[in-house]
């Protein structure tokens, strides 16, 4: 098996495990001042980002997995 895709599986994890907990958790900062934790929000700037990063990380995870079992 190429050396290679193990490398590639550890720096996805990696970047995985970064991205799910650089984002923010709970309602942020609201919270503190009375902001209802039930009010709809949408993801914008380095949230949306982060969100559609660790989506394609996730993916990209688990090919990586299946190459890896198949070459086993």
């Amino acid at each position: 098996m190429p050396t290679y895709f193990l490398i590639a599986q550890i720096l996805i994890s990696a970047a995985l495990i970064a991205t799910v907990l650089f984002q923010l958790r709970g309602g942020g900062i609201g919270g503190i001042f009375g902001q209802a934790d039930s009010v709809y929000r949408t993801r914008r700037g380095i949230e949306s980002t982060l969100f559609k990063l660790s989506i394609i990380l996730a993916v990209l995870l688990v090919v990586f997995a299946v190459l890896i079992a198949r070459n086993a």
